[in-house]
């Protein structure tokens, strides 16, 4: 039983390796608030990204086929959602307040994180092709498959928990930064992740 566990952190940790929108808002906020805030950030997007996992696992085939269908509609809000939290950083202009987390609440910092993962539909065909990989079939028996989305979730924070904890380490080592240089930067590449949604889809 315990190999569907590891299969399944190994997994989360691969899926979670690229550092794309939700990689970005975890060190941005990780720098702009506490170690806390990038926590709360990557514990959404695991909670995204187990959705997507029970699918491949449980074979939910009406999930997959329901998000596969609406993919064009989904990576556009997705999509928008990016562009507006990157261009909301690059007009912030208040530089003194370090504490984000107070501003924006950390309720906001979950579910803006989860609504960036799962307007990704096509994370669904990675893990049904990373549970082929890895031998697991969708019809896998119900303990099982709560092993292994446990495993996906416990491989996919523990990247985040390392992400966030080298970004608060550099964060302390580093003495003199501006918080508007690094709204300016993180929300560039914020801005930057958006294009590359709305150019995938031309």
């Amino acid at each position: 039983m315990t190999e569907y566990l590891l299969r399944g952190i190994l997994i989360g940790l691969l899926f979670g390796l690229p550092v794309g929108a939700v990689g970005t808002l975890t060190v941005q906020r990780t720098f702009r608030s506490d170690i806390k805030a990038g926590l709360l950030t990557g514990l959404g997007s695991s909670v995204a990204d187990c959705v997507y996992a029970c699918a491949g696992a449980f074979g939910m085939t009406f999930l997959s086929d329901f998000l596969l269908k609406h993919q064009t509609v989904i990576n556009v809000l997705g999509g928008s959602f990016i562009l507006f939290m990157g261009i909301r950083l690059l007009l912030r202009k208040n530089e003194a307040d370090r504490h984000e987390g107070e501003a924006i609440g950390f309720a906001k910092m979950f579910f803006s994180s989860f609504a960036v993962g799962i307007t990704n539909p096509t994370a669904v065909l990675t893990f049904l092709f990373a549970f082929s990989y890895f031998g697991i079939s969708g019809t896998a028996g119900l303990l099982q498959g709560i092993l292994l989305v446990c495993g996906v979730f416990l491989g996919t924070y523990i990247w985040w928990g390392i992400l966030t904890a080298l970004s608060n380490l550099i964060k302390k080592k580093t003495t003199r930064w501006s918080f508007r240089r690094m709204d300016l930067l993180f929300g560039s590449v914020l801005c930057l992740f958006a294009a590359n949604v709305f150019l995938q889809m031309v």
